[in-house]
């Protein structure tokens, strides 16, 4: 049973099977048994877990049950809650308790949802593998010795186990999807603007976005339903979003009259080639499904990297300046005056990786370099959207690898940043373009997981959701659950 779908575990609570409290305990139970190993989890308050059961439980005996009425799902620890601390994973911010809940965490509780703790992540979402987290690296169940991706690579870990069913992380160059694939599970980042940002511990604000990590297309589309819609207190937040049938876009089971664009800048060398004939094989699984493939291009996919990591640490530069000691967070101890205090408090709290981003996002930002650097970055951000506006007028969506390769071993690429970087070579343009985005499991490299990527155009994750479902159906990957602790 802990295997079980968010759709399937809706079914037998909506059927009187099972009940809030029931499931709580079974996911409290296996996160008790298996967490120290895998250290998906930071924060768990199974008092406060049980109590929101109960609720859910006594709600659902006097009223018809809400979307997500009763089901357990996990947030990353980026996103500000009211009912337990919010530290992002890092030193500056260890202990710190947020004064009110993130917007999606609000449409979570009202969609009647139970809020199982926060995962791990890489601290300010800074990362591709999950070891940059203050409190500890992650695992992936798959392989203990290697990482879950990054950075919701806690979120990811923790769906994959079968610690929970479901849970929220964030995306800004591919945090949703990248540990998607790595831990064998389904990740879909909305298009920007479709959920609100209030309330998330900003890393890049022009780029970040919540989603839902989950085990099926269909469980993703049933938080995304619940989380989305607009916010009258966050500005980039669209209040005219088109509407789309999240769920019935879920009951696709072939791919007729679609056509499927396969970029060339995505089947490049250095590419895993276990990887690549896994992608391939999907494709060839896809066209027999009804789909047309189309080989097309997206010129300027290889200034992607470039330009995210000039625009990002841009954005997080400005956005990490409010940690300094004064209103919140870490303090040093006895300051000599003023500027002592921030220099030191900002020292003691953050780790290397976010130092190197703000230091590198400060330089860009800086008088004689911001035209040089950052402008062009710019620039470099609309000729990739561009890219995929002129793609989108030949195909529906687009199929790539989620990943160049599969979860490497921890410690294997912390000492090499740039080489870290590359591991979200093929999800950081999405962002840049603001578009949906979709991993799902689609084959396995000696053991591990392999991930196929949709993407489609801007407000239509209706596209990908159709035919990430319909490829779904016809295989079998969800079959196999990670070597962690039971049968599916």
């Amino acid at each position: 049973m802990p295997f079980t779908t968010l759709s399937e575990l809706k079914t037998r609570l909506d059927a009187g099977e099972t009940t809030a409290v029931a499931l709580a305990g079974l996911y409290l139970d296996r996160i008790a048994e298996h967490n120290d190993n895998l250290n998906a989890f930071v924060h768990i308050d199974p008092a406060h877990v049980l109590a929101q059961a109960e609720a859910s439980d006594a709600y659902r005996a006097k009223h018809a049950p809400r979307a997500l009425e009763g089901l357990p799902i996990a947030v990353k620890d980026i996103f500000c809650t009211q009912d337990g601390p919010t530290q992002c994973c890092s030193n500056i911010l260890k202990g710190f308790h947020a004064p009110y809940d993130a917007h999606v965490i609000t449409r979570l509780k009202e969609a009647g949802a139970v809020l199982v703790g926060k995962t791990n992540m890489d601290e300010f979402a800074m990362g591709s593998s999950t070891e940059t987290s203050a409190f500890g690296v992650c695992r992936n169940p798959w392989d203990t010795d290697r990482i879950p991706g990054g950075s919701s690579g806690g979120s990811a870990a923790a769906v994959a186990a079968a610690l929970t069913p479901a849970a929220l992380g964030t995306d800004t160059g591919g945090s949703i999807r990248q540990p998607a694939s790595i831990c064998g599970i389904t990740g879909l980042k909305p298009t920007y603007g479709r959920v609100s940002r209030r309330g998330i511990i900003a890393f890049a604000s022009s780029l970040d976005q919540a989603g839902p990590m989950t085990r099926t297309v269909k469980d993703s589309a049933m938080i995304t339903a619940a989380i989305c819609g607009h916010d009258s207190m966050d500005s980039t937040c669209v209040s005219d979003a088109p509407v789309i049938d999240w769920l019935g876009s879920c009951d696709k089971t072939d791919m007729k009259g679609l056509k499927i664009g396969k970029p060339k800048e995505y089947f490049v060398d250095g590419m895993d080639a276990g990887v690549r004939a896994s992608i391939e094989e999907a494709l060839r699984r896809c066209a027999e499904l009804g789909a047309e493939i189309i080989d097309i291009s997206l010129p300027h996919t290889e200034a992607a990297v470039a330009a995210y990591y000039v625009i990002a640490p841009s954005e997080a530069s400005a956005n990490l300046s409010r940690y300094d000691g004064v209103r919140f967070g870490q303090r040093c101890k006895d300051p000599e005056d003023l500027l002592d205090m921030y220099t030191r408090s900002r020292d003691e709290g953050f780790g290397s990786e976010v130092k190197r981003r703000i230091l590198t996002g400060t330089f860009a930002l800086s008088s004689g370099y911001y035209d040089a650097y950052y402008i062009k970055a710019q620039r470099v951000r609309t000729k990739i959207r561009q890219d995929f506006i002129d793609a989108f007028e030949q195909v529906d969506v687009i199929a790539t690898p989620t990943s160049p390769i599969t979860a490497f071993k921890l410690g294997e690429k912390t000492d090499d940043p740039l080489t870290m970087y590359l591991s979200d070579i093929f999800t950081i343009a999405v962002n840049l373009a603001g578009l949906p985005g979709l991993s799902q499991p689609c084959g396995f490299v000696e053991g591990l997981p392999v991930g196929l990527q949709w993407i489609a155009p801007a407000w239509r994750e209706d596209l990908i959701l159709g035919a990430a479902s319909a490829y779904e159906a016809a295989t079998d990957w969800l079959q196999i659950p990670a070597g962690f602790g039971g049968e599916a």
